[in-house]
């Protein structure tokens, strides 16, 4: 609620603005209400141009939501949409399995070098930047992956793919000379 003295502050100028204005009390409301309904629609319409700009923090909020979106999808059903045909690079690495283990990983096991959480779709290498897509087509067909986590430096040509269980990482061993596609940008 406001006090005397703002009421008294405000009262002083409307009537100022109807002396000047010439209009009635009732006239200036109206084109109160008017101009704020305007510049509640130019506004956030300026505000949101300025967000078409890319940059590395959009691009990592972009790839949080799409983490949040792949949570609790199953093997196989990552989204194939709007990637590029023709992949950046194609290479042959080493593969094997991790496990969200504090001896497998560090003291934020859940955690990626990201920032997310692993789940399924998160793989981890070192010699491509963190938000790159790739596709294992030997083994996964067109599924995507996101290298969202890191290695031990040690390992320069290998790529470590996160998996729930642990049983599956030991199935899952280490894979020589599988072809990976790497897409820099979706």
């Amino acid at each position: 609620m406001m006090g005397r003295p703002m009421m008294n502050t405000l009262r002083a100028s409307v009537t100022r603005l109807v002396a000047i204005t010439k209009k009635s009390p009732a006239d200036i409301a109206v084109i109160a209400v008017v101009s704020l309904a305007v510049l509640g629609t130019v506004l956030p319409a300026n505000a949101s141009a300025t967000l078409g700009q890319t940059s590395a923090q959009d691009r990592a909020l972009a790839l949080e939501i799409e983490a949040m979106q792949n949570v609790n999808t199953e093997t196989g059903m990552l989204t194939h949409a709007d990637l590029v045909e023709t992949p950046d690079l194609v290479v042959k690495v080493s593969m094997t399995a991790y496990n969200s283990l504090p001896e497998q990983t560090d003291s934020t096991p859940f955690e990626t070098a990201m920032g997310s959480t692993t789940r399924h779709g998160v793989v981890a290498t070192n010699f491509v930047p963190l938000g790159t897509y790739i596709k294992i087509p030997e083994l996964y067909g067109d599924e995507i992956f996101i290298v969202e986590d890191r290695m031990n430096a040690r390992y320069t040509n290998r790529v470590d793919i996160w998996m729930e269980h642990y049983s599956d990482a030991l199935q899952f061993g280490v894979k020589s000379n599988v072809t990976i596609e790497v897409y820099y940008e979706k």
